[in-house]
């Protein structure tokens, strides 16, 4: 979603970082371009205005004078800005309380409340938390059916539907049934706009259930409506953070950047996708590394370890080790890239990928194609490759829908990719399945994170 706003600071940045020595009068022009940008991107005016104020204050000091490249060092003062104009207190969810921790949901009728809700029980769950999701939706059709297939597919405990309950009354109900759960999670009915009975009800249901965090939910496609929203509801009912949906979609931006600072209250989740598991915790200095055009190596490594199985991982060591790779192998890593969002996804977490990446389109279309080339080959083709020939080819082709070309660039990279596995064999062996430790520096923090390969 900051791809537009990305590509116009990269531009801004490009000028500066040309040059080795940086005037007044050349930050002031970087500034102007900066609040145009920003102001394109949707955020709200008090927050462009914090922030260029904010990065003046900085750019002018001593530090871009005694910089050796100071035009790296402007970079940096912005990113350092926006993680300020990002950063709240409590961006963490709050679980300090004797159980069940009660978590109210709330939002407008489609911003993605059910599903969040269900996300989130998800996160918890993967934490060793016993949860229990309780809809109070009677208003949507299906809602609440919604939900328990949500909670059924991710085996997450559900309360019981009732016909003809209120949410006051499924509410009282759900209080009895959480005493043996760790967490409960309310998630109550939203409407196309706010009205006073929306917010009346909440307060009822906030008054009885008493949560330890009430969770509003919005929708980053609808701008500086989203942070209007935030304000009301935070004014009427009491918000103790944000979860922002629709992060992939190709919105501006601008919701992202101003709901927290203007409602001051804290974004803590990002819904970054349709799946159950898209779904990550907010993090200030990563989002400012995203929009900076910077990548995000940190969540790109950690939604690795969610995805990967330490089991399958040793097998493939195995295999390596005694210099073993074919076309069954190649297929279950294209699979893991796609279960970790694919192609695109992970190109923006890498640095500087959106300058070697500039103007072509990245999907996940290879990925299919390669896959689907795999799985029209018998089980001895796809063990020893070499045994292909025209014949073969022509039918594997017609069988996936694509042309013996691509067959043939197919098996021609497979190739040059299990040479390097055999030349890496004695390499493999000397690691013998042990985790790599792989060491990120981000901002001073060292991060260390155990990931199988």
């Amino acid at each position: 979603m900051f791809d537009k706003l990305t590509e116009s600071l990269s531009k801004v940045f490009d000028k500066l970082t040309g040059t080795g020595y940086i005037r007044e009068g050349d930050i002031e022009a970087a500034l102007r371009e900066i609040r145009v940008a920003l102001l394109e991107a949707d955020v709200a005016l008090p927050v462009v205005k914090d922030l260029a104020k904010l990065i003046k204050e900085e750019a002018l000091g001593e530090k871009i004078a005694k910089s050796v490249s100071p035009g790296q060092m402007v970079v940096k003062i912005v990113q350092d800005c926006i993680e300020k104009i990002l950063t709240s207190e409590n961006h963490e969810l709050n679980l300090a309380t004797r159980p069940p921790a009660i978590i109210m949901m709330a939002g407008l009728q489609g911003s993605g409340k059910t599903t969040s809700s269900a996300k989130l029980a998800l996160r918890l769950k993967k934490t060793g938390k016993k949860v229990l999701l309780a809809s109070l939706d009677t208003y949507r059709p299906a809602a609440q059916h919604q939900l328990e297939i949500l909670a059924k597919q991710n085996e997450i405990d559900c309360l019981e539907i009732i016909a003809k309950e209120n949410p006051i009354e499924i509410t009282k109900r759900a209080l009895k049934e959480s005493k043996y759960h760790d967490i409960l999670i309310l998630d109550t009915a939203g409407r196309q706009h706010i009205d006073q009975q929306l917010m009346s009800e909440l307060k009822e249901i906030k008054s009885l259930a008493k949560p330890i965090e009430t969770l509003l939910v919005a929708d980053s496609m609808t701008g500086q409506d989203a942070v209007n929203m935030a304000q009301e509801f935070n004014n009427e009912v009491g918000v103790s953070g944000i979860i922002l949906t629709r992060i992939d979609s190709d919105a501006r931006g601008g919701a992202a950047l101003s709901i927290g600072y203007i409602t001051k209250c804290p974004i803590k989740f990002l819904a970054t996708g349709e799946k159950i598991d898209d779904f990550e915790v907010f993090a200030p200095d990563r989002i400012a590394s995203r929009i900076l055009g910077m990548g995000d190596i940190v969540s790109l490594v950690e939604r690795a370890q969610d995805l990967t199985d330490k089991e399958s991982s040793e097998k493939l060591m195995k295999k390596l080790e005694k210099g073993q790779f074919d076309l069954n192998m190649l297929a279950d890593q294209l699979k893991s890239l796609k279960k970790m969002g694919g192609i695109a996804s992970m190109m923006k977490m890498i640095p500087g990928i959106n300058k070697l990446t500039k103007g072509d389109h990245m999907d996940d279309s290879a990925i299919t194609k390669q896959l689907a080339i795999i799985s029209s080959m018998t089980k001895e083709e796809r063990r020893f490759p070499k045994i292909l020939n025209a014949s073969r080819n022509k039918r594997i082709a017609n069988g996936s829908g694509t042309a013996v070309s691509d067959i043939n660039k197919l098996i021609k990279n497979f190739l040059t990719m299990q040479k390097m596995f055999k030349k890496a064999g004695k390499l493999v062996a000397r690691i013998n399945a042990s985790p790599v430790k792989v060491l990120f520096t981000v901002e001073g923090t060292h991060r260390n994170f155990n990931y199988y390969t």
